[in-house]
């Protein structure tokens, strides 16, 4: 088995994509239409399925917005310095929500950075090296 996908709803689509594409340096790998049943979905991601992940950004035609609840929680990605990455993210007009730094408890360097529908979105600092 393998992730193959995260699905967010949002309210303003080309928002989300120009967030995760401008902002987060991900790439619009795909966009469909289905007027039938008035949804749009795209997307985006920093490769192809099956050897990455993607997350699919659904637009329901005629909404702007919905309610978060209280189960959802985070998307995070992997990042080779969380402290450049919150600066570029902050250059490009992200906004970062918690500053890179270790995890309470531990010494692993992570941040939260929201996009524009609210999603949280946490990275972690990681050496590929």
């Amino acid at each position: 088995m393998r992730l193959l996908h995260t699905m967010l709803r949002v309210g303003d689509l080309q928002r989300s994509i120009d967030f995760y594409t401008q902002v987060m340096g991900m790439n619009l790998l795909r966009k469909t239409e289905n007027p039938e049943y008035k949804y749009t979905l795209a997307f985006v991601g920093y490769g192809n399925n099956p050897d990455h992940a993607e997350l699919e950004l659904t637009y329901n035609w005629g909404v702007e917005n919905y309610d978060m609840g209280s189960a959802y929680g985070h998307i995070a990605i992997g990042v080779p310095d969380a402290y450049a990455a919150c600066e570029k993210i902050r250059a490009a007009g992200g906004k970062v929500t918690r500053e890179a730094g270790p995890v309470k408890g531990g010494s692993t360097v992570i941040a939260f950075v929201t996009d524009p529908d609210g999603y949280k979105v946490e990275l972690i600092q990681r050496d590929w090296q």
